[in-house]
């Protein structure tokens, strides 16, 4: 047998495929001092360019990392085929020490067409002058013939701005879009149409059907997103809309100081936080203030605009914004805007620019079984702008409002173009208190004192019994402005006699939930947001 011996040479090492990461795909790396040569498994042998990521096909379980604190221009895509699922997501984030920053030109940073199972984290992304006119920062969207909706996408501390709109989800018509979205800890800011919009095919009310399902978003900033002064036709200039959701819920975000360039002949304008076209949404414990409209037309805090039912606005804080604090309302002629609720809800200093609005608003084409209750309004004169605490218009039936607060400091408590029957619109257990003229106006009738009003419109009874109140509830933010959320304490009421009109709303068939807006546990019927402070 011969033997072969070799001198002074090295046996090479055997092939040793990439490890897999913990969730069985591979991770690449994109970094300004990579090589797009290199095959992109380490640090070490990043990639240089998004260019070279893109061009790659992702599979369930791979990540992208960009290097934290870095610029990469350019865009990435993912579509059918790509992506991965619940279990093992596709996940683009950032590595290292701070946010890696996506500067589009001229696209979206991110785009998601046709497929989802998708983790975006820790990212700014940032547009050019043609990303801001025409393209959302991160772009999910499907238009793919499937019976079943896309699923699994999450959006977690990434900062999106100078888009048309910051993070946009929407569907084709007859075609399901996306389940299971979590969108958290995100700021959309300074980008044109929306901080974040979600959207549909058009709403059919014969045969209602509704894109996304299970929308959470969590923590969401959405400011100086200002509008487009040339649409005149849409609104503009929104910080969180939500369209065509079915089981959805916002919670702990603020929309602040966006809609200022909004169209001047819009006959639509922006709002804070609002939905449309969707059911069973939940929009509870967030703050949207100084929001405004360039037109006569919306500029309001939250909304539950045409089309939605079976919803809630609750826990919330509006302040200072040109329109509604909390708007109700329904252009379309149909029955689908029904059995919604608002409650447990603080307005303050509303309808700044618009006298037309008020506190709280509720009108439309046909609004059925709306619930509002448990919510203080404290609305004064914006110099020459004096709009109500409640101003209700045509189109409502089965509604009752029981257990609020309304304060003016001179301006109606009430307004309401119709003079509703109890069996179309029932008041109870309300307080009515103004620093100055004490008014109702009903129909074409304007009263002066609770009685009159309880007398010729049948309102404010219970069985033979007189319910509400027009005794002072001692609310600091009669007199403070209430200019920042430690507003909120100057709307808790410290004198008992004037909230004290209540009724038990348990044993009218409604369940008020065990707490209050601050989390305290309700103790007894009495009218506001907040129960009593320790004075009362």
């Amino acid at each position: 047998m011969a033997v072969l011996f070799l001198f002074g040479c090295e046996m090479p090492e055997p092939y040793a495929p990439p490890a897999k990461n913990s969730e069985g795909g591979y991770t690449y790396y994109v970094s300004p001092d990579g090589d797009d040569g290199e095959d992109g498994l380490s640090p070490s042998g990043a990639w240089r360019s998004l260019k070279k990521a893109d061009s790659m096909k992702f599979r369930p379980g791979d990540r992208l990392r960009l290097k934290g604190g870095a610029r990469f221009r350019g865009d990435l895509k993912l579509s059918a085929g790509e992506a991965g699922n619940a279990k093992s997501p596709v996940v683009i984030d950032s590595y290292g020490t701070g946010r890696a920053t996506i500067a589009a030109a001229g696209e979206s940073g991110i785009s998601i067409h046709n497929t989802a199972g998708v983790e975006i984290r820790d990212l700014t992304l940032v547009g050019d002058t043609a990303s801001f006119k025409k393209r959302a920062g991160i772009s999910f969207f499907a238009d793919a013939r499937s019976r079943k909706k896309l699923d699994h996408i999450t959006v977690s501390g990434v900062e999106v701005s100078r888009f048309r709109t910051g993070i946009g989800m929407g569907a084709a018509p007859r075609t399901p879009g996306f389940r299971d979205v979590r969108i958290s800890d995100t700021t959309v800011r300074d980008n044109k149409d929306a901080g974040l919009s979600t959207y549909g095919a058009a709403f059919d009310a014969e045969e209602p059907t509704y894109a996304h399902e299970r929308v959470t978003l969590s923590r969401v900033k959405a400011y100086g997103n200002d509008g487009d002064p040339k649409a005149h036709r849409r609104n503009t200039g929104s910080g969180i809309v939500l369209g065509s959701i079915r089981n959805g819920r916002v919670y702990q975000s603020v929309a602040h100081d966006n809609g200022a360039k909004s169209s001047v002949k819009a006959v639509e304008g922006p709002e804070g936080i609002w939905a449309y076209d969707s059911t069973a949404l939940v929009i509870e414990n967030n703050i949207s203030y100084a929001n405004r409209t360039g037109s006569r037309s919306d500029g309001g805090g939250f909304g539950l605009d045409n089309n939605v039912s079976s919803s809630v606005l609750q826990y919330n804080l509006s302040y200072r914004n040109d329109g509604p604090g909390y708007l109700v309302y329904s252009a379309a002629d149909n029955r689908a805007q029904k059995d919604n609720t608002v409650r447990f809800n603080f307005s303050g200093d509303d309808a700044r620019k618009l006298s037309l609005y008020g506190g709280i608003v509720a009108y439309g084409t046909r609004i059925s079984g709306l619930d509002i209750y448990h919510n203080t309004v404290v609305q004064k004169a914006n110099g020459v702008v004096k709009a109500p605490a409640l101003r209700l218009q045509e189109g409502l039936t089965g509604a009752v409002v029981r257990n609020n607060i309304f304060v003016t400091d001179g301006s109606a408590l009430v307004e309401s173009s119709s003079a509703y029957e109890p069996a179309e619109v029932r008041f109870q257990g309300n307080t009515y208190f103004s620093s100055g003229d004490w008014s109702v106006e009903w129909g074409q009738g304007t009263y002066d004192r609770l009685g009159l009003w309880r007398a010729a419109a049948d309102q404010e009874r219970l069985g033979s019994k007189g319910t509400g109140t027009d005794k002072d509830p001692c609310l600091e933010g009669l007199a403070v402005p209430i200019t920042d959320v430690d507003g909120t304490a100057a709307m808790v009421p410290e004198c008992s006699a004037g909230v004290a009109g209540a009724v038990d709303l348990k044993a009218l068939g409604v369940d008020p939930g065990p707490v209050d807006y601050f989390g305290t546990r309700l103790r007894e019927s009495v009218a506001g947001a907040a129960q009593p402070g320790p004075a009362a």
